[in-house]
């Protein structure tokens, strides 16, 4: 079947019963813990544990550092945190002052693996962040599922209870566990470029805006975190959009709003607005609401409006639960926008270089999958770095398997955004035909996503095309990839 632009035509009540993955997988599979165990995370070393790395394996008196991570973000935390806490020499380059703001505050149940690695865990527990439960959905006239538990399946103490995160809160905390882990954090640092030697790169030209100087930096690799700036693909001509995901969002927050009470306070709600688009709506701690939409930039532009808050107005009436919800407290008065949600880099490495997290890729955030994948692709890149450290070897075919695995993850959650954007497509059908499909899709959607789901696509394609796996996600080939705007 020919793959056809999938309309943003979102919602019926037939099509986006999304909730009944979480009801069927519970009922075929009440035995949950045992049947499907959390996956073993790598063990967490202690700095006193660790074989002190072979310096003479990568040894160049020109290095000033073993890694020099662009971007302190998650993915750069988590590396960072991970190559420090092994003994290496670690340089942090990060352009803003944390904290600082950022979009992206659902963490879905698979981002415990990762945090657990990093040992996130004690201190996300002692937080303040209100802790996630469940995923409830809503229709446009209001009707509203029960909220879906990822306990159902997943240990309560461990993935099934993940949490709601102030951005600006949460990346500093992961900034400075990096720090104490032994990572060097150089914040208000601006790379303007990367230091080449022939087609290698060998470190960063960097300048510490407080001061105004800049400086040369050097170490055998680099590792680009820079998010959606995507320093490396944009400069180098390796970024590129997804063929048909390409949306906008429009949000606010809103001051004491209505939420759920209890074990539900925390619930993520998903919330349609008629085949169109729909709401994520996000409680915070200290009254805070997270609410925006998400829809083509045609159809909220529809009529000449450019202004965001109108935009946003105008969309709250299509969904009288958001209406309801945000009929009490007051939005905070700033609104924001951002486009080309979903977006690839041609390639994961080069000579003395890597991407991880958001400058590897990013998808639509309809699933929430962004900070888990970047804090994976984070310890993956970091483990990978650490056994080429050791072995003298950091050539962009070692990172040819970090690549794969976070391809992998990513086409996997690819897939179900697409079916999830498809007018033609409804999870309900697919399970009542094929059950075994709901455990697959609850795994996939809470962010398990490197597994085989062939037999899952097959299930989904009897109803919807669904896209190939894009060829992006390998090393560069080692001639003329950096040199190539």
């Amino acid at each position: 079947m020919a793959l056809r632009c999938p309309s943003i035509s979102v919602v019926s009540a037939a099509r986006f019963s999304l909730e009944t993955i979480w009801l069927i997988a519970a009922r075929y599979h009440s035995n949950a813990n045992s049947l499907f165990p959390l996956q073993a995370s790598p063990r967490l070393v202690f700095r006193d544990q660790v074989t002190p790395p072979n310096r003479n394996a990568m040894n160049n008196p020109s290095h000033d550092y073993d890694a020099i991570l662009i971007g302190g973000g998650p993915s750069g935390s988590c590396a960072s945190a991970i190559l420090g806490e092994y003994g290496h020499r670690v340089l942090v380059l990060e352009r803003e002052k944390f904290p600082r703001y950022h979009i992206g505050e659902s963490l879905i149940p698979f981002t415990f693996g990762p945090l657990e690695r990093i040992g996130m865990i004690p201190k996300m527990k002692a937080s303040h962040f209100v802790k996630k439960y469940s995923v409830t959905f809503v229709q446009p006239d209001g009707r509203r599922s029960q909220p879906f538990y990822f306990f159902t399946r997943y240990d309560r103490e461990t993935v099934a209870q993940s949490w709601q995160v102030l951005r600006s809160e949460f990346d500093q905390m992961l900034l400075d566990n990096a720090r104490e882990k032994g990572a060097e954090v150089r914040e208000q640092t601006t790379v303007n470029r990367l230091l080449m030697e022939g087609e290698r790169v060998i470190g960063v030209e960097a300048t510490d805006r407080t001061t105004g100087r800049t400086y040369e930096v050097r170490a055998p690799i680099v590792v680009d975190c820079t998010g959606k700036e995507a320093f490396t693909a944009n400069k180098r001509g390796w970024r590129l959009n997804d063929p048909y995901l390409n949306k906008i969002a429009v949000w606010t927050y809103y001051k004491d709003s209505k939420r759920g009470e209890g074990i539900d306070e925390g619930d993520t709600t998903v919330a349609y607005i008629p085949d169109k688009g729909w709401f994520w709506y996000i409680p915070q701690h200290d009254g805070m609401t997270s609410v925006g939409i998400v829809a083509e930039g045609k159809y909220l532009t529809r009529d000449g409006v450019k202004d965001p808050k109108e935009i946003f107005h105008r969309e709250v009436e299509e969904n009288l639960w958001i209406k309801d919800r945000l009929s009490v407290g007051h939005s905070t008065g700033d609104y924001f926008v951002t486009s080309e949600y979903s977006r690839h880099s041609r390639y994961c490495a080069a000579p003395g270089l890597v991407l991880a997290g958001d400058a590897l890729a990013f998808l639509d955030p309809v699933f929430s999958s962004g900070v888990m994948l970047a804090l994976k692709s984070g310890q993956l890149v970091a483990e990978t770095i650490h056994e080429g450290l050791l072995a003298g070897d950091l050539s962009p075919a070692r990172f040819t398997e970090y690549g794969a695995t976070v391809r992998q993850g990513v086409e996997n959650m690819r897939k179900l955004v697409y079916a999830f954007y498809d007018p033609k497509f409804s999870f309900r059908e697919v399970i009542k035909a094929h059950p075994d499909a709901a455990g697959q899709l609850t795994d996939c959607l809470s962010g398990d996503v490197n597994k085989d789901f062939t037999q899952l696509w097959d299930w989904i394609r009897e109803y919807v095309p669904l896209p190939d796996d894009l060829p992006y996600g390998e090393p560069a080939p080692e001639s003329g990839a950096l040199t190539t705007a």
